[in-house]
């Protein structure tokens, strides 16, 4: 009987060890793994490790189903983005860790080097810094941790499996030939004031991308302007003060260009608050529930926006992620995926409620 105790005991043992093993990537597979989207509780974990202790286990739980999403901002354009990789992950039947790390690059850093001890088979991430964030996710990626980026291009993450991203110029171009039109309707050949509100201290590669391809399209539609202030303001209280002392100082603009979606709310709020409605016109970027109310309101000041596809761009990197992590084919395969931006302007009521419609069902 001793003996035969003896034999049980060490085939529980093994059977605790086998879950825990490495993959030919040489991430842990746990069955433990860690706290996830899904809400599963330590002591559910515990049930389960207990449950399968001295059986052969699937791999349904634990590190070789659980990934990571990192974004990096509090707005509706990241939110979107997060509610794609959530979508994806559970349509894939994977467990997600969603984490937010507020325009902090050290938080970035402290999040991808917790999720790869945590043995993650793989980090889907909207980057903060084309300089500072690759150092963390090549490491995570060299202790083989799959990577996949959003909302940048592969130029900096050779070792992502693929990035998926807006055309920046080009979706802020579409933004600027709208403005052409408008501008030529209303002030003609005359010169024009213009004021810009970027993200350039924050991305400047990204917040440059974007001003540029607005002025490009003045500058091809034979727009004649000056710029008299040119301020960074993303966020959407400090682009309603950036703004509002860039109109105090400057009461003749004409047109505001605001680079993203808080900047472009901040730049409506301030328009409207220093009374220059009907006398300052803002352009803007992103698209979201607010923007698109803003877009109908009575007070006629954001004229156009281009939005991006967050939830796609997010649903995407999830997606081409899984691929890679279970060792499938991946089309996409060291490319840089352009996702289409999607062009809204005051008055097309139609197009602006279908962009609501779809808007809420990925809510």
């Amino acid at each position: 009987m001793k003996k035969i105790a003896l034999a049980a005991m060490i085939l529980g043992m093994a059977g605790v060890l086998g879950a825990c093993s490495m993959d030919g990537d040489g991430a842990a597979k746990t069955t433990g793994g860690t706290t996830v989207a899904q809400g599963t509780s330590q002591e559910e974990k515990g049930q389960k490790e207990k449950a399968g202790e001295g059986e052969e286990q699937t791999d349904t739980s634990g590190a070789g189903k659980s990934i990571a999403g990192i974004v990096f901002q509090e707005d509706q354009f990241f939110k979107l983005m997060s509610a794609g990789y959530e979508a994806a992950a559970k349509d894939l039947g994977y467990e997600i860790q969603l984490s937010n790390v507020t325009n902090d690059q050290m938080k970035e850093t402290e999040l991808v080097n917790t999720y790869t001890a945590q043995g993650v088979a793989g980090i889907a991430i909207s980057p903060l810094s084309a300089t500072i964030s690759p150092e963390a996710l090549k490491v995570s990626s060299d202790k083989g941790v799959k990577i996949c980026v959003a909302n940048t291009a592969m130029d900096s993450y050779p070792f992502s499996i693929a990035a998926y991203t807006s055309d920046n110029y080009a979706f802020c171009k579409q933004t600027g030939e709208i403005a052409v039109d408008f501008i030529k309707e209303k002030y003609g050949d005359e010169k024009i004031e213009l004021g810009i509100l970027q993200f350039k201290t924050q991305i400047p590669e990204t917040s440059a991308e974007r001003v540029n391809g607005f002025l490009a399209a003045l500058d091809e539609g034979g727009v004649n302007y000056e710029i008299v202030s040119n301020q960074d303001a993303w966020l959407q209280d400090t682009a309603i003060a950036k703004a509002g002392d860039m109109l105090a100082a400057n009461p003749d603009i004409d047109i505001m260009f605001a680079a993203n979606d808080g900047g472009t709310i901040g730049a409506v709020m301030a328009v409207e608050n220093a009374g220059q409605a009907g006398k300052t016109y803002v352009f803007g970027t992103d698209a979201s529930e607010q923007i698109v109310d803003l877009l109908k309101a009575d007070n006629d000041i954001l004229q156009a926006v281009t939005g991006q596809d967050p939830f796609q761009i997010g649903y995407k990197t999830v997606e081409t992620l899984v691929q890679s992590i279970e060792g499938k084919d991946v089309a996409d395969q060291g490319k840089t995926v352009i996702v289409e931006g999607i062009p809204l302007r005051r008055g097309d009521t139609k197009q602006l409620d279908d962009f609501m419609s779809d808007l809420k069902s990925k809510m």
